[in-house]
């Protein structure tokens, strides 16, 4: 079992212990989605470390999206309870790069980029092909692309 996983295992085991139902509730969901990334497709397989925090990226997410859409239908209560579920499974994830340090590696990509021969709009792919590995798991993906839009426009 991966040192994440297993970490998670642990945590959901003390937190029942400690009758602590957000959180219980919340690690359960992400090892049953780790349960079934791990039996999707042909074989079943051992994730490693780096697709279990992928799996928790997008399960926390999913949570923010909810809290959003329930939010806009008027339904704070459940809005709440998604931003917390997102909240455990920050503990998890690496720290998110600030807007500034963002900003810093994307000026460092587009110049890269423009180095390399590719301007303007018609750069995005080539700054994104930079960025990502840069930035993976610390920023959001949406978030990344906006940043080399906006430097890109400029």
């Amino acid at each position: 079992m991966t040192t994440l996983k297993a970490k998670l295992h642990d945590d959901l085991t003390a937190a029942i212990k400690a009758r602590d139902e957000l959180r219980s509730a919340t690690l359960r969901l992400t090892l049953s989605a780790i349960a079934y990334e791990e039996t999707a497709g042909k074989t079943a397989r051992e994730l490693s470390d780096d697709e279990v925090l992928k799996v928790i990226t997008r399960e926390a997410k999913k949570r923010r999206e909810a809290a959003d859409a329930f939010e806009k239908g008027g339904r704070a209560e459940s809005a709440e309870r998604e931003r917390a579920e997102g909240q455990v499974l920050a503990d998890y994830l690496p720290q998110q790069l600030t807007d500034e340090e963002l900003a810093a590696v994307v000026a460092e990509a587009v110049a890269e980029a423009r180095a390399g021969g590719a301007e303007g709009p018609k750069a995005m792919g080539a700054v994104m092909k930079v960025v990502n590995p840069k930035v993976a798991g610390r920023a959001e993906g949406g978030k990344v692309a906006a940043e080399v839009k906006r430097q890109l426009a400029g």
